[in-house]
């Protein structure tokens, strides 16, 4: 039997097929290293399993090369960009930069988030009330907030442990557990006046658009009862770790004294303070003092600068210098994104995404893939372009509906990078 795999990274239907061959264009055989040897390693069988690799004959240009050459999915700029960006770094550059994450162990403190997709048609206008009545079809659960920035994070460092709040009454914990990644160790928390929080958004399924949201949750700080043992746990193990990364939601957990212990007691930490409907204009990254890296988006950023229309770099250096971070990096959606490092030096970069599905979640894989980057060392002008790739990737995901993993990124800089 013989089955032709479309799909641009075929893993999936190869670990669902077990063929015994895979057969693969010349392009495969002629890469530096074989990208799939680079991406792999010791995962190789994870991914191929005892499938065999066969290198076929003929033209040896790849569907990557075709599409880059032939088709204008990029603009001038982006093109000209990535031209520059391959004279300075190769694909192993990139790929080594990632490996060397596998050992950070890292910690991550933040909201974890339910989000649920409620797809539904519209029926008409009611005949008594000035409203669409809408028929439900189906929906879908997904783990958001610090549940998916979990498993991002998983899927480059072997050690990842995750600190969050849950409800005490329907705490959902054996279905958040289950969603986590094996090499994810959670230390879940539980307030008793309030729930796991819970945003249900309610889709038109034909033109995948949002109607509305319903937010379950308490957002008030959590009492001092219940945050007494949070503080004691990070209190204790916060120095065993590379780096600790902090995702603020703003939904009452992370308190000014979780703040105080983080700073005081992680030998790096980054941050991302989220500005969302339920803590517009009261989840300001000013509250946070010399993190190790802080991301933020333009309206974040813009917002805690109280300034509109201002240059982009000037509130950047301006809200860096102010929490004395030693690096930032804002993304600016269709712009790209801009970085400053510890030597005051910007980095602009493009965005590579041609087609967007969902942006939700978007900010948090960003995140989750740039912070990691920046504790081992990597260059910022490398940093930010892995981070705008994990972006395209994430922006064709509904909501977080899975992780971005590495093998896919790297996939993808090989294809862009040709």
């Amino acid at each position: 039997y013989a089955c032709v795999v479309d799909d641009e990274i075929p893993f999936e239907c190869v670990k669902i097929l077990k063929p015994d061959v895979l057969a693969k264009g010349q392009a495969y055989k002629e890469r530096d290293r074989l990208v799939h040897e680079k991406i792999f390693e010791e995962e190789k069988e994870f991914y191929l399993g005892k499938s065999r690799v066969h290198e076929t004959g003929g033209f040896s240009f790849s569907s990557s090369q075709i599409i880059n050459n032939f088709l204008d999915i990029y603009p001038e700029e982006t093109k000209t960009f990535l031209k520059n960006f391959s004279r300075k770094y190769s694909f192993n550059d990139v790929t080594e930069g990632l490996n060397s994450l596998k050992k950070l162990k890292v910690l991550l403190i933040g909201d974890g988030i339910i989000d649920e997709y409620h797809y539904c048609s519209a029926m008409g206008k009611s005949a008594k009330s000035h409203l669409v009545v809408s028929k439900y079809v189906t929906h879908e659960v997904f783990y958001g907030g610090a549940f998916a920035i979990a498993n991002h994070i998983a899927g480059l460092c072997d050690d990842v442990h995750l600190v969050t709040l849950l409800g005490r009454t329907d705490s959902k914990e054996e279905a958040i557990a289950k969603n986590l990644k094996q090499n994810v160790t959670p230390s879940f928390f539980y307030r008793e006046d309030g729930p796991t929080i819970v945003k249900k958004r309610y889709v038109d399924q034909y033109l995948n658009q949002k109607i509305f949201e319903v937010n379950y949750l308490n957002d008030e700080y959590i009492g001092e009862e219940c945050e007494a043992p949070i503080v004691e746990h990070l209190r204790k193990v916060i120095s065993g770790y590379d780096l600790v990364l902090v995702s603020d939601f703003g939904h009452g957990f992370i308190t000014k004294k979780l703040i105080s212990v983080i700073q005081e007691f992680s030998k790096k930490y980054a941050v991302n303070t989220q500005t969302n409907s339920a803590n517009a204009g009261y989840n300001m990254i000013t509250k946070y003092k010399e993190p190790f890296f802080v991301c933020l988006d333009e309206p974040e950023i813009r917002l805690a600068a109280q300034e509109r229309s201002a240059n982009i770099e000037d509130i950047a250096r301006r809200i860096k210098n102010e929490t004395r971070a030693q690096y930032l990096i804002t993304t600016l959606g269709r712009k790209g994104s801009i970085g400053i490092d510890r030597e005051g030096s910007v980095n602009w970069t493009p965005i590579f995404s041609s087609k967007v599905v969902d942006t939700i979640g978007a900010g948090d894989a960003f995140f989750a893939f740039t912070a990691p980057c920046f504790a081992q060392g990597l260059p910022l002008d490398m940093v930010s372009f892995i981070g705008n790739a994990v972006g395209a990737l994430a922006v064709q995901i509904v909501g977080n509906k899975k992780s971005v993993e590495k093998y896919e990124l790297l996939e993808f800089i090989d294809a862009i990078l040709k």
